[in-house]
This record gives structure tokens, C-alpha cells and sequence, in this order.
């Protein structure tokens, strides 16, 4: 072979290699990309889900809040109605007949502050004498063996209790007799 054909030869060699580093310069680099673009892609849909979950705890704070965020103001409003409740409740017949004017706005009173607090999600928790005792709804003020009653009855109703929506706001507050069974 002649010398000139040698050089053609080893210069297509040297180009079939230098073609063959280039792809494999190519393939490697196309590698690195998909490797990088598939950590791209985890990364945004990681980045999806967080925005989601704090788009929906967001959310939940915002519908916990609208609805419980008034628990301290009604809670400081229960005395109230406490005491409302115990005038109204002393109030004989002939007191009734002398200060009817009187006796009347306080009962008006009293059912304005209930339609307020009932508007705002606050219900009374009135258990009966009678009741079974309910740990989860009532707060045992005492315990005293009645005659006629089973153990864990309610006997007497100190307070009505209250509820903000699904929360016990306050415990009713009663007396449980403690009659052990004959």
C-alpha cells in the first residue's frame, strides 16, 4: 500500500475514533441529562405536594378558627348566663307579680344571650336527674348514696354545661349517687 493510502486510512481511523468519543461523550452527557431531569421532576412534584398540604392545612386552620376561635369569649360569657339563669330561677310567684317589669327583661335577657350563643354554635349539655353519669359530658361535683337510685345516676344538676360545635366547652356539673348495687 502506498504510503498516501496508509495516511488515509489511519486519518479515517482517527476520525471513526474521534466519532466514537464523541458519542460517547454524547451518550453520557444525554445520560446526565435525564438524570438531571428526572431529580428536576421529583423535586416539582415534591414541591406540588407541599404546596397542597399547606394549601389544605391552611384551610383547616381557617375553618378551625372560624369556628372555635370565639371558644374564650363564650367561656367568659357562661357566668353570665349562670346567674341569669339562678335569678330567674328564685324568682317565687308573688316576687313574680310585684316586679314583673323587671322579671320579664331579665328572662329577655336571658333568651337573647341563648339565641346569641346558639347563633354562634353554642349548645347547652342540660343532662336530668336520672341520667347516666357521662364522664366525656358531665364533671361529678359529688357523690352521695340516694335510696331508689343506681350507682352513677345523676342526682342533682349544679350547672348546665355547654358545647361549641362538636367541643365541650363546658362540663355540666352534677352530684352522682354512689348507692352500691343490693
Amino acid at each position: 500500500m502506498s504510503e498516501m493510502k496508509k495516511d488515509e486510512i489511519a486519518e479515517d481511523q482517527a476520525m471513526i475514533g474521534d466519532e466514537d468519543l464523541a458519542l460517547d461523550d454524547g451518550l453520557a452527557e444525554i445520560e446526565a441529562l435525564r438524570a438531571e431531569r428526572d431529580d428536576m421532576r421529583d423535586r416539582f412534584m415534591r414541591a406540588l405536594a407541599d404546596a397542597e398540604n399547606i394549601r389544605k392545612r391552611g384551610e383547616r386552620d381557617r375553618r378551625e378558627a372560624e369556628q372555635y376561635g370565639g371558644s374564650k369569649l363564650a367561656r367568659d360569657l357562661l357566668p353570665v348566663y349562670d346567674n341569669l339563669k339562678r335569678a330567674l330561677d328564685h324568682v317565687t310567684e308573688g316576687q313574680h307579680e310585684a316586679s314583673k317589669g323587671l322579671i320579664e327583661g331579665v328572662e329577655l335577657t336571658m333568651k337573647e344571650l341563648i339565641s346569641v350563643l346558639g347563633k354562634h354554635g353554642v349548645q347547652p349539655v342540660a343532662p336530668a336527674v336520672g341520667d347516666a353519669f357521662d364522664p366525656q359530658m358531665h364533671q361529678a361535683m359529688f357523690e352521695a348514696p340516694v335510696p331508689g337510685t343506681k350507682a352513677g345516676d345523676i342526682i342533682q344538676v349544679m350547672t348546665e354545661g355547654f358545647m361549641l360545635h362538636d367541643r365541650l366547652l363546658r362540663p355540666a356539673q352534677v352530684g352522682v349517687s354512689s348507692t352500691p348495687k343490693s
